[in-house]
């Protein structure tokens, strides 16, 4: 992985997670941001189903990642019912910083400071390659479903 030295202080904590999890994969640096799913699709040259969001909710007050697939939106009821949560809410951007190191447009699966309860739409399973964000709103890395799994600790769920 030559390029570490020219990823972003948070994709080279990314980097290092999945050094750490035994996950071989490759940042790739893109040239324009990649903050929405059709601008990371474009960008790949992948369906934007394969994108995989990693979005932060407050789940009773609680920050949580919902890695949703770029095809559909979330739906509150739906992820509410499947966490088992009272209320969901989007989290504010300062929350997404706070809990995660990283800010929206950019944010990983994983190189948090500390490891936040994640859930998986089943809806990535479709897909031979996932690709997500690396810590930063120009990266991305391509993973398989499992990887994903394995990485995030990830409970599969449905979101739409």
């Amino acid at each position: 992985m030559s390029e570490g030295t020219l990823l972003p202080e948070r994709s080279r904590l990314v980097q290092q997670h999945l050094v750490d999890a035994g996950v071989d994969t490759t940042i790739r640096v893109l040239p324009d941001s990649a903050r929405t799913a059709a601008e990371a699709a474009a960008a790949i040259g992948c369906d934007v189903a394969a994108i995989a969001n990693s979005l932060v909710f407050l789940a009773d007050g609680e920050p949580v990642l919902i890695m949703t697939s770029g095809g559909h939106r979330a739906d509150f009821a739906v992820l509410t019912e499947s966490i088992g949560a009272v209320e969901i809410s989007m989290a504010p951007a300062s929350v997404v910083r706070a809990a995660t190191g990283q800010a929206i447009g950019g944010v990983a699966p994983v190189g948090h400071p500390a490891p936040l309860r994640t859930f998986l739409d089943e809806a990535l399973q479709d897909h031979d390659e996932l690709w997500a964000a690396a810590g930063h709103p120009h990266t991305v890395m391509p993973l398989t479903f499992e990887q994903l799994r394995v990485i995030t600790n990830g409970a599969v769920i449905p979101v739409a």
